[in-house]
């Protein structure tokens, strides 16, 4: 069985480094990108299985990014992360019908766990 490609987009490189070590060690590959356009360049060429898509980033925010996504693809899991947990644009992103939300914290045990159950229920359904 081949690998779920994960693209992890964040402009902190060090979250970007940390996320690919521990989805890699879950048994996934992992494409990063660090800002919105490197993303949708990268879903462009080669849908990803999942997204792992920061809310905050310089000139194309993280919404923007998945507004995008969403004119061209509805059914691709696209998770938001923040580092703040009452925001606001959590409201916006689930308008905008994103899969979930990850909030930042300082071990991303937990985040990588809850991830890692989220992709391999969703690959339960869709093997159905």
């Amino acid at each position: 069985m081949a690998k779920k490609k994960i693209l992890v987009v964040d402009d902190e490189l060090d979250f970007l480094k940390i996320m690919s070590i521990r989805l890699e060690a879950s048994g996934y590959e992992v494409v990063t990108a660090s800002n919105g356009k490197e993303a949708l360049a990268i879903i462009r060429s080669g849908r990803p299985d999942a997204v792992l898509l920061d809310i905050l980033m310089p000139d194309l925010s993280g919404l923007e990014v998945l507004k995008k996504i969403r004119k061209t693809d509805k059914k691709l899991p696209v998770f938001m992360i923040t580092a703040f947990s009452s925001d606001e644009r959590f409201k916006v992103a689930n308008k905008l019908s994103a899969s979930g939300f990850i909030v930042k914290t300082g071990d991303l045990k937990d985040e990588v766990d809850s991830i890692t159950s989220a992709l391999d229920l969703a690959g339960k359904y869709k093997a159905r």
